[in-house]
């Protein structure tokens, strides 16, 4: 009996503990899935802010307009007022299709279907412009038109700038109106109050033989390399300064590496509207007056707000740590005085009667 009862007890020991082991098993079988890992969020759309508030599919006309550089900067910023105005004022038979951060290409090549007409117009930095019309290049030479005082002066002179303007006609292009993003100065990674200091660095200069000409001409190092070479460049140490503007310098980030900046204003930095002309040609007469009215109210805006906004980065920069000095008043005179032979050689290519012109002019 002792046995039988000893028994039963197991057996209902063992039934007992099977079924919570289902239990269990069926506890786990039921239990959520894991939630998937989160997908990492897409890159953030540049342009997300500049996108137009209509439908363009609508327009009669398309004006397909390039640009290198960030809209952050109003030089650059100025091709979607552009847009947004000759929208309202053409009553949307015309859309001006604006293209910044090399959407369409670098420079070199975007200035190529320009001229084919693939492309109808480009905001193209003043140093590119010259690989255009050697008279384009006068805004390039030193201590010519070095302030943004004498910027106006020579857009506001019909006589300065027509012959600016037209140079282009050959390539089949028209100079429209420009737009700008500061002072030239440099940008290292070391202090340069002084020549001497300055020829110890290896400066990263644009693709213009005319600032190749006149860095030579100054006994300076220097590379010629794409923009978009840059940042490896500097972070590698390939090249240790920078020549551009401190609004540039500090959109695109170029102070998290070069620390000082060298005032030496030496000349304003430019986008240069270029137009096909055969394609401006083609559009009815009222959008072509509608066209040229909005570019040339909105490029005045922007060179006025290129002034605030060169300030307002230079103390932004200045916040953050980066240190800006102006370069001794001796070594910029001899800079001036170095020029001198530049000016002999592009005054042949320009025209020396002009260029003569424009420095009586802007030194008045």
């Amino acid at each position: 009996m002792k046995k039988t009862v000893m028994m039963a007890i197991l057996i209902l020991a063992l039934v007992l503990g099977g079924l919570a082991g289902c239990g269990k098993d069926r506890d786990k079988n039921t239990q959520e899935p894991p939630a998937p890992e989160t997908a990492a969020p897409a890159p953030k759309d540049p342009l997300a802010g500049w996108q137009p508030q209509f439908d363009p599919s609508t327009a009669e006309y398309t004006y397909l307009l390039s640009n290198l550089s960030h809209p952050a900067i109003e030089g650059v910023a100025v091709g979607y007022h552009i847009r947004d105005k000759v929208w309202e004022r053409s009553g949307g038979r015309l859309y001006v299709d604006y293209r910044p951060l090399s959407q369409l290409g670098q420079e070199k090549g975007v200035l190529s279907k320009l001229k084919l007409g693939a492309v109808q117009g480009v905001l193209c930095s003043s140093v590119a412009a010259a690989n255009i019309a050697d008279t384009l290049g006068i805004v390039n030479l030193p201590f010519v038109i070095d302030t943004a005082d004498k910027l106006e002066q020579f857009r506001n002179d019909p006589e300065l700038f027509d012959e600016f303007s037209n140079s282009a006609l050959r390539q089949g292009l028209m100079v429209v109106d420009i737009s700008s993003y500061g002072s030239y100065g440099w940008a290292t990674k070391t202090p340069v109050r002084t020549l001497a200091e300055a020829r110890k660095v290896n400066f990263r200069i644009a693709e213009a033989p005319v600032n190749a000409d006149f860095y030579r001409a100054w006994g300076m190092k220097f590379t010629v390399m794409p923009w978009g070479d840059v940042p490896q460049a500097l972070q590698t140490g390939v090249i240790d300064g920078l020549d551009h503007t401190p609004t540039v310098c500090n959109i695109s980030r170029k102070f998290e590496v070069a620390r000082y900046f060298t005032r030496v204003d030496y000349a304003q930095g430019l986008f240069i509207h270029l137009m096909n002309k055969a394609w401006f040609e083609r559009l009815p007469e009222d959008l072509r007056q509608i066209l040229i009215d909005v570019i040339e109210e909105e490029s005045a805006a922007a060179r006025r707000r290129a002034r605030e906004q060169q300030q307002e980065q230079i103390a932004a920069a200045e916040a953050d740590g980066v240190q800006f000095m102006q370069l001794a008043p001796e070594d910029r005179a001899e800079l001036i005085r170095l020029s001198e032979p530049v000016y002999k050689t592009w005054g042949a290519k320009v025209g020396p009667e002009y260029l003569a012109k424009v420095r009586q002019r802007l030194s008045r």
